[in-house]
C-alpha cells in the first residue's frame, strides 16, 4: 500500500472508512485519538486513522 491508499479516507466517517479499508485489502485498522502515544514499530498491511468525533482525519500504512 501507499499514501495514496490513505489519501481517500479523511473525512469519512469511522464506519465508513473501515468498509473502505476492508475493501482495499487492508489487513487490519488501527484508530487513533488525536494526540494519542502510539507504538512506532511498523506493520505491513496496517492502516493507521486518527479519528475526532467520529470522523477521520488522517490517515497512513503500517
Amino acid at each position: 500500500m501507499t499514501e495514496e491508499n490513505t489519501r481517500d479516507f479523511p473525512g469519512l466517517s469511522v464506519e465508513a472508512a473501515e468498509e473502505l479499508a476492508r475493501e482495499r485489502g487492508w489487513a487490519s485498522v488501527r484508530l487513533l485519538e488525536p494526540g494519542a502515544m502510539i507504538t512506532m514499530e511498523y506493520r505491513e498491511g496496517r492502516l493507521n486513522l486518527v479519528v475526532r468525533d467520529g470522523v477521520v482525519e488522517r490517515g497512513w500504512e503500517g
